[in-house]
């Protein structure tokens, strides 16, 4: 499996409409979470992130939300930021432009957000400009350090060295709030916070005009 944990410069500016990090003047890192909700991780996450007074983005996986309101809806109360990641997790490059669009569509129907991720970061330019104009009007949120704790290759501590060597202020961080990522999501994220706590970072969540 390839991946990049770092997102190069030449990457954001080749796809320079979508979003990959924050300009900041302070020590701000900005946490997100894909493909949730979850019963057991997203509650994990939620308590984490209350220990230290920090808020997040989570992207949505839509038929997630339909099977656990209450959780979502906590995400919410709680003050975090949400976004849609599509009905079904579906792969742009993979996928017909319409089932795409109305995939998304449907997400909206339970996510209610002006914030869009694609699943995999893997979306077509015709889709990002569909998706950017009107009647979507998303802001396409990408990232600039991927944790990596999907991958079943890494340790919870190898994936907790990604954040810690690659974030600077401004960046958007990806972890996944999904059973898939559970076991290494539990030591790196606690380290996480951690860490950049006792470097005076605080944890906000994305809001773009």
């Amino acid at each position: 499996m390839f991946y990049l944990v770092k997102t190069p410069w030449w990457l954001k500016k080749f796809y320079s409409r979508l979003v990959w990090d924050l300009p900041v003047k302070e020590q701000v890192l900005y946490l997100t979470f894909d493909d949730g909700p979850h019963p057991v991780v997203t509650p994990f996450v939620l308590d984490q992130l209350k220990q230290y007074g920090a808020a997040a983005t989570f992207f949505c996986i839509g038929k997630n939300v339909q099977e656990h309101p209450q959780i979502y809806r906590r995400v919410l109360m709680e003050g975090h930021r949400v976004g849609n990641h599509t009905q079904n997790h579906l792969n742009g490059w993979k996928t017909d432009d319409g089932k795409y669009i109305a995939d998304i569509r449907e997400a909206a129907r339970f996510i209610d957000s002006n914030l869009f991720r694609p699943p995999y970061g893997r979306i077509s330019r015709f889709q990002s400009a569909l998706l950017r104009r009107a009647p979507f009007n998303y802001s396409i949120i990408m990232w600039d350090v991927l944790s990596a704790d999907f991958d079943y290759a890494r340790s919870g501590e190898r994936c907790l060295r990604n954040v810690i060597r690659h974030a600077r202020p401004g960046s958007i961080i990806v972890f996944h709030d999904s059973e898939k990522a559970w076991d290494r999501l539990r030591v790196a994220l606690p380290g996480v916070l951690s860490h950049f706590h006792k470097k005076g970072y605080r944890f906000e969540r994305i809001t773009l005009s």
